[in-house]
């Protein structure tokens, strides 16, 4: 059975960092597309970051030099460190990976709160 299971969520203030990873079991997607991805309450489903199978890495303009993609490959996860969090960042954040079909992980919840 193919999984993506994302921890490290959770509630953190103003300019604070969080860790997010995605362990990946069932199938290794280290050589393939995976990507973090976030939804905020009544809004679209967006791209966070991305890293394709030979490490090209992509990030929304919004978290641009604050968010940083990395995976281990000998763990099969990748990871998304969010540094300076602001209010809008405060969303359901999700892993995902494509290797034939997509995968989705179950989501965490992150929120940014004084």
């Amino acid at each position: 059975q193919v999984q993506l299971v994302e921890s490290g969520g959770g509630l953190v203030q103003p300019g604070g960092s969080l860790r997010l990873s995605c362990a990946a079991s069932g199938r290794n997607f280290m050589s393939n597309f995976m990507a973090w991805y976030r939804q905020a309450p009544g809004k679209q489903r967006e791209v966070v970051a991305s890293m394709t199978g030979a490490g090209s890495i992509t990030y929304a303009d919004s978290v641009k030099g604050r968010f940083t993609i990395s995976k281990n490959i000998s763990k099969n996860t990748i990871y998304l460190q969010m540094n300076s969090m602001r209010l809008e960042d405060t969303a359901v954040y999700y892993c995902y990976a494509m290797k034939g079909v997509a995968y989705w992980g179950q989501g965490t919840q992150v929120t940014v709160s004084s």
